[in-house]
């Protein structure tokens, strides 16, 4: 039985090829530690709190989302998104 040498080489490449394309593709999947570190506690900001009753309110009457407020920053908008989340999120049955 003989072995095609040049054939093995072009799997070897492809294999190794295939491997280094994946490798950044996982990498993306985990979150850069400046990333995590932009991940940021909002619930003492104004906005957050204002977002929280909003989402409390909507959960409450079982509104979908129904105030659509924008914030001229980034942050804010985030912060109140992010209090709006754990206000629909919580449970008012009690």
């Amino acid at each position: 039985m003989r072995i095609n040498v040049k054939k093995c080489v072009w799997v070897l490449a492809v294999v190794l090829g295939i491997g280094t394309a994946i490798r950044p593709i996982r990498a993306a999947a985990y979150p850069l530690p400046q990333e995590q570190a932009h991940d940021q506690d909002y619930s003492k900001t104004k906005t957050y709190q204002q977002g929280l009753r909003d989402g409390q309110d909507d959960n409450k009457h079982n509104k979908d989302h129904s105030k659509k407020r924008h914030f001229k920053k980034d942050d804010d908008q985030k912060a109140y998104e992010s209090g709006y989340q754990q206000g629909r999120n919580t449970d008012q049955r009690k």
